[in-house]
């Protein structure tokens, strides 16, 4: 059980007292008449062959105040598709699936690509994107949650949870965070964010000084948490990364474009466990490996657009200060461990910390050689601008795939 402290510049929802999910359910249910709620599942079609995302269905299935549902398929050809359509159909709440890669959205994302504006990498990031365009195109919906496909400890609590503080009129929260213990199965779990984006962020604080920005981010107890709920009308101005930076850039774009008493995290679940991804060692281009050097790159541009300036000195600065926080971290976490009575692989965690050690400097000298790079889509304002009936377009796209292939 949680306690009561507020850290940082970000309101923090605790888990204070047990509630029952129906007294929960109940008043999200009373909410949604004047606030109408959504929820967005960025799906790979392989996470339908696993067993995590049936636990999720049935329990969505429960699930009483969502309006709709909007399932992002990426990598699925057509008979995987269908097959996705079957899957999905037990829902009983309005629902529609996003197939990326059929022609009738590729044809839409050639059209964006001929002027620029379609996201440059395959991801979460760019099937999140094209599902927030759906949520705007189909209107049916004022807030909206987004949580991951691979949650192999799910109940339909963490829904209620993430999506509350956004779907209660009386609060005026514009985003919201969620966070939870990474442990499971006895071990510690979250290896990136405890390992790079907490020693980072503490390393550049002593080498840059303080920031608003850097003081922001060091207030989320998990910053890398890949749930999040919002008011529909902040997606017209948010920007996505494309790459494994998505977490830590939304966080950056709710920085820039609102106060921090608008935004809010909570506590989402007792016990969180989900797919793990490989360290990669060998691979800079997999992994945490590449997990790490996005999140880097995300968060050394921001600062340059805050005014600050980077060199190569200053990034080895960085990584210097960087590895020694790391390590003293690894003696916590030890301790933190023993304590528990948690297994702890101490050699896995300085391996992990050294290779993130290499991939900041790897991520400094990429900011360098490409200071006009673009890492993040752009807003669906732009792309409206651009082509204004784009929306439109995107909502029949998705109905005629789901009017074709549903019977």
């Amino acid at each position: 059980m949680a306690d009561f402290h507020q850290n940082g510049v970000i309101t923090t929802l605790h888990n204070i007292s047990e509630r029952p999910i129906e007294e929960v359910e109940y008043e999200l249910l009373t909410f949604s008449k004047i606030r109408p709620l959504g929820l967005v599942l960025p799906s790979l079609y392989s996470e339908l062959e696993g067993e995590a995302l049936a636990k999720i269905i049935s329990e969505l299935k429960h699930v009483p105040y969502l309006n709709q549902i909007v399932i992002g398929l990426d990598r699925a050809d057509q008979s995987q598709y269908q097959h996705a359509l079957q899957y999905f159909s037990d829902l009983p709440q309005h629902h529609r699936i996003l197939w990326n890669d059929g022609p009738r959205l590729t044809a839409i994302d050639t059209q964006l690509k001929s002027l620029g504006l379609a996201p440059q990498h395959l991801g979460k990031g760019r099937n999140v994107w094209y599902c927030y365009g759906y949520i705007l195109a189909s209107r049916r919906c004022e807030s909206v949650a987004l949580h991951d496909c691979d949650i192999v400890t799910y109940n339909r609590d963490l829904l209620a949870k993430l999506i509350y503080p956004v779907a209660n009129p009386v609060f005026n929260y514009e985003f919201c965070k969620g966070y939870y213990s990474r442990v499971a199965t006895n071990k510690m779990g979250g290896r990136v964010s405890r390992l790079l984006v907490t020693p980072l962020i503490r390393a550049l604080k002593k080498v840059c000084g303080n920031s608003e920005y850097l003081e922001y981010l060091d207030s989320f107890r998990y910053p890398l948490a890949g749930e999040f709920s919002m008011r529909v009308d902040v997606i017209n101005d948010l920007r996505i990364p494309s790459n494994w930076g998505l977490e830590v850039g939304v966080l950056s774009e709710m920085k820039r474009n609102y106060s921090t008493n608008r935004l809010c995290q909570v506590d989402i679940a007792d016990v969180y466990d989900h797919k793990h991804q490989d360290l990669s060692l060998s691979d800079a281009e997999q992994g945490l490996s590449k997990m790490s050097t996005d999140i880097a790159k995300v968060v050394f541009r921001k600062l340059a657009t805050n005014g600050e300036i980077f060199t190569n000195e200053k990034f080895r600065t960085v990584k210097a200060t960087y590895f020694r926080i790391a390590l003293d971290f690894i003696e916590t976490y030890n301790n933190d461990a023993i304590i528990n009575g948690l297994e702890y692989d101490r050699h896995g965690e300085e391996k992990a910390v050294e290779l993130f050690a290499q991939n900041i400097m790897l991520a400094g000298e990429y900011f360098l050689d490409k200071p006009m790079d673009k890492p993040f889509i752009p807003s669906w304002s732009r792309v409206i601008s651009a082509i204004p009936d784009i929306l439109d377009q995107l909502q029949e796209a998705v109905e005629e795939d789901y009017n074709e292939f549903s019977s």
